[in-house]
């Protein structure tokens, strides 16, 4: 597997040359939006394009020769942001346990955040904060960042990246400025995993490819998993509703917690969810749909949705036992 760097030292931005141009247009055009929020489904690019934005603004904002927001690699300002050594960049992120997914972003860290943006910069140039993963936020943490977001500092900018707004509060919302990432298209995607999975066979890319959505970060994290096992485990869940049978659901249960990291329940989650989406979508548009679709009202798989992303996230940050999130999962689905 040839995987790409991390976001921070990613040159590559596929496919949201539309939302980088953006970006680049709003600061050549006078002063820079003091606050961007970057939205879109995990893994299409978001903190990619948030640490190109960063290394930009950073370097003075030199002109890009072809791709927007280019900056070279052998830059010293994109060495520096690479290696976390870049003074006038801060980045809050999830703190990541040992046999834990994700959790908070701790509020000490976004207290400091008005603090740091309001100090003169130290080349001379922009003060930038990069939010990841900013659903991650309670709302302590959250107001934590209002005074910078109503009184915003000049030369600074602050960039909240996260797959869920919704779950921002409104005053957060209202004060930034929103740039949509869309997924991938599926033969841009696919000419990505060919090149960083050229030794999975084919079918097995298009089924990952199909998996993950348009999403490049979300296919990686399905290849180095059991997505693909995991994947017939969801579908014969969804084709046994309204009325699985609960011994099955209590061994798949069973298995999905079996796992001490999470990730069994973590991916098995992600993949019902992109399944219910999907669904939604061809059954909101009038094509074929699967059957179990028809269980109860769209509206109400919408909030299955929101529903099962909050349970995940719930179990893995208050350590709630596995096994019974899972149950509570399935169950939500069942039908009356």
């Amino acid at each position: 597997m040839s995987l790409p760097p991390e976001p921070r030292a990613n040159p590559e931005l596929v496919g949201q040359d539309g939302a980088a141009l953006v970006l680049q247009e709003a600061a050549l055009g006078g002063r820079p939006h003091h606050a961007w929020l970057l939205a879109g489904p995990e893994g299409v690019g978001k903190a990619t394009l948030a640490f190109r934005y960063a290394r930009w603004l950073l370097a003075g904002r030199p002109a890009a020769d072809g791709a927007p927001l280019y900056l070279a690699p052998d830059s010293a300002v994109f060495s520096r942001v690479a290696n976390g050594a870049h003074a006038d960049l801060r980045v809050l992120a999830p703190e990541v346990a040992e046999g834990k997914v994700k959790r908070q972003i701790a509020v000490e860290d976004a207290r400091a955040v008005p603090r740091f943006l309001s100090m003169t910069p130290a080349e001379g140039g922009w003060r930038t904060v990069i939010v990841d993963e900013a659903q991650a936020l309670n709302a302590e943490a959250q107001n934590a960042l209002l005074k910078t977001l109503e009184e915003p500092p000049s030369r600074a900018v602050l960039l909240l990246v996260t797959e869920a707004p919704d779950r921002l509060l409104p005053t957060i919302r209202s004060r930034c400025r929103r740039l949509d990432l869309p997924p991938l298209e599926a033969p841009v995607l696919g000419a990505l995993l060919a090149r960083w999975l050229p030794e999975m066979q084919g079918q097995e890319r298009e089924t990952l490819s199909a998996l993950a959505g348009g999403s490049p970060g979300r296919a990686l994290r399905l290849a180095e998993g059991e997505a693909l096992a995991l994947h017939g485990e969801v579908q014969a869940f969804l084709n046994s509703l309204p009325r699985p049978e609960p011994r099955a659901m209590h061994a798949l249960a069973d298995k999905l917690a079996a796992k001490r990291d999470g990730t069994a329940l973590v991916t098995f989650m992600a993949l019902l969810r992109a399944a219910i989406a999907a669904a939604v979508r061809k059954a909101g548009r009038g094509e074929a749909a699967p059957a179990w679709i028809g269980t109860r009202p769209l509206a109400d798989w919408a909030v299955l949705w929101d529903t099962l992303g909050r349970l995940v996230d719930e179990t893995e940050t208050l350590y709630l036992d596995r096994k019974q999130a899972v149950l509570v999962g399935l169950g939500a689905l069942v039908g009356p």
